[in-house]
């Protein structure tokens, strides 16, 4: 009797001992106090502490998994997270895991929120500037870092260049869409890359079925949300839309989510461009992922939103995203990964996102924060500290925001 072809393509399952949400959401707790210094480090974190030290799994899976975040759209460390919850403790392991590395740095930020929010000479504040100030460098730091990476050719240097020419022609969030869409079709017809060799891979329990019910969910929601709020006239629903679509549309890292918020809460007046850029860099203080700003900027918009109802709602909306396409792809994941066309879309994806974010660092970070010749030696310093002396995030955020008090009091 022939094989079944189709029973040979799915991935073996892979036995392994189970865990309770309970513990899982302890493990990723430990780790959302404590992991700093944006996604890559958190991989790293991750690695250590399940591969190294629980082996959860082993390596081959745990960077198949990785490779699989990395290629989705959104915050590809909480996508890891999620997914290894998912195999250790099911749906409620996904859950767990995404709050316990989520809820700590989302709660200092909305605290950092009602402090803004009750002290209005803090957002004008020295120390408030040198938050904008680390912003400019952070932003810097990561579009160096991308464009070494993600555009190796003059092809991609070129999509860069010209997805940053037309997010700066266009600023709002149809120009991000349209430059993202354009590089994905130039690289899909003229990209050059070689075909990646078939993989086996981990099994986490999702069936076919259901990860297509889940992709499908996401695709509606990205088309839905926009129409209903439309029609609606609300500003919940209007909010909601937006940070849903960021969460949907980021690829290349936290820090790109930066121009999508930018361009959906700063021209509608939801939220100033000073506020909004006080609480970015304050996020760079903070372990967890970036996408927990979304919590910041929630609860400084005005009613009905606001506190911590509108930080909450909007951080849900930011990484739903994220679990529906991680567990959607899950069973899907060696199918799309075999695709030369999907493979040379996203190389121009990747390339675009350096465009976009290199447009963001120009406005609105450098032309909101840059005032002066002493703004821009603190952001020179700072920058020279992330990127050659390799100092932790955090103490370059600290060390910016004395930076900034100094200047206000004694310059």
């Amino acid at each position: 009797m022939a094989p079944d072809p189709d029973q040979e393509a799915r991935p073996a399952a892979e036995p392994a001992s189970r865990d309770s949400p309970l513990e899982v959401l302890l493990v990723f707790l430990k780790l959302g106090l404590t992991s700093f210094g944006g996604p890559v480090a958190h991989l790293g974190y991750f690695r250590t502490e399940f591969v190294e030290r629980r082996k959860w799994l082993d390596d081959k899976s745990y960077s198949d998994l990785v490779a699989l975040c990395q290629f989705l759209p959104g915050p590809a460390s909480s996508q890891v997270g999620i997914a290894l919850g998912l195999g250790r403790a099911g749906g409620l392991g996904a859950l767990a895991a995404w709050a316990g590395f989520t809820l700590p740095s989302a709660i200092a930020l909305i605290g950092f929120a009602f402090g803004v929010g009750q002290w209005s000479a803090l957002a004008s504040s020295g120390a408030v500037h040198g938050l904008k100030v680390v912003a400019v460098a952070v932003v810097a730091q990561a579009v160096w870092g991308m464009a070494k990476s993600l555009c190796p050719d003059r092809l991609r240097a070129g999509l860069a260049v010209a997805a940053a020419l037309l997010v700066l022609a266009i600023p709002t969030a149809v120009g991000q869409v349209a430059a993202i869409a354009f590089g994905g079709l130039v690289g899909r017809w003229a990209l050059q890359l070689g075909h990646l060799p078939p993989a086996q891979h981990r099994n986490y329990g999702v069936p076919r079925r259901a990860g297509a019910a889940l992709l499908l969910l996401f695709a509606a929601l990205l088309v839905v949300l926009p129409a209903l709020a439309a029609t609606a006239g609300s500003v919940v629903l209007s909010a909601v839309s937006v940070f849903y679509q960021a969460g949907a549309l980021v690829f290349g890292g936290g820090h790109v989510v930066l121009p999508l918020l930018q361009a959906g809460v700063v021209p509608p007046g939801w939220v100033g461009n000073d506020a909004f850029l006080a609480g970015y860099g304050a996020a760079q203080a903070v372990p967890g992922p970036l996408f927990t700003f979304a919590a910041y900027l929630g609860a400084v918009m005005p009613s009905p939103l606001g506190g911590w109802v509108g930080g909450i709602a909007l951080l849900l909306a930011v990484f739903a995203p994220a679990f529906l396409l991680v567990v959607g792809a899950l069973p899907f994941w060696e199918l799309l990964r075999q695709r030369d066309g999907v493979q040379r879309a996203m190389g121009g994806i990747n390339a675009a996102v350096v465009g976009v974010l290199g447009a963001a660092l120009y406005d609105p970070v450098w032309t909101s924060a840059i005032r002066s010749r002493a703004d821009f030696g603190l952001t020179l310093a700072a920058f020279g500290l992330l990127v050659y002396g390799r100092v932790p995030p955090v103490f370059v955020v600290i060390a910016a925001a004395m930076g900034g008090w100094a200047l206000a009091a004694f310059g």
